[in-house]
């Protein structure tokens, strides 16, 4: 029997607790729920970066939250996948997207940065954008806002009260990405809901 192949999920967000409960940081909220599910076992690593390990639906996994800064997040990650000689196609990466509404959820197989400066930095430090995207939408402010303000600003309150159940269908779509392939996942959660 061969040995299954460890994944990587990625959450995208900035460290500290200024930015704990932000829209930029919905990525380390979908990963923190991810190790509580499923009592993933944290890891010690000279790594930048929290770090957890065990099995999801029985497929072994190391789940990460880099704590350099968005734009710099690449580095650790990349790191990450050398030290644990992980496949960058055996990656999801999760992370928020203005240009989806809120709760809407799509997953890519590959592909550029899409203007997402997380992304930016892991395709620069991998030399590859061959890993798969669970892209969030948070929705864009309005005209009075800055992009930036908006998503280092924390969830409205509207936004909040559905915020745990879209926080659920990410879990469910990266059950399903490790079980049944990015495919099946894109045609079940990539409609509107």
């Amino acid at each position: 029997m061969s040995e299954k192949r460890q994944y990587l999920i990625v959450g995208l967000g900035n460290p500290g607790p200024a930015y704990e409960s932000t829209r930029h940081n919905i990525g380390f909220m979908t990963v923190d729920r991810l190790v509580g599910k499923y009592g993933l076992a944290p890891c010690s690593s000279r790594i930048d970066a929290e770090i957890a390990a065990g099995t999801i639906a029985e497929v072994p996994v190391l789940v990460a939250k880099p704590m350099a800064y968005m734009n710099r997040s690449g580095i650790p990650v990349g790191d990450l996948v050398r030290t644990h000689g992980i496949q960058c196609e055996d990656m999801i990466v999760i992370h928020d997207d203005i240009d989806l509404a809120y709760e809407r959820l799509k997953i890519k197989e590959k592909g550029g940065d899409g203007g997402h400066n997380g992304i930016r930095s892991l395709m620069d430090a991998l030399g590859t954008g061959e890993f798969v995207r669970m892209r969030m939408g948070v929705g864009r402010p309005e005209a009075d806002i800055g992009v930036v303000d908006y998503v280092l600003g924390n969830f409205d309150a509207d936004q909040r009260l559905t915020l745990e159940l879209f926080l659920s269908r990410a879990i469910e779509a990266a059950e399903m990405i490790l079980c049944e392939g990015a495919k099946e996942a894109m045609n079940r959660f990539n409609r509107k809901p």
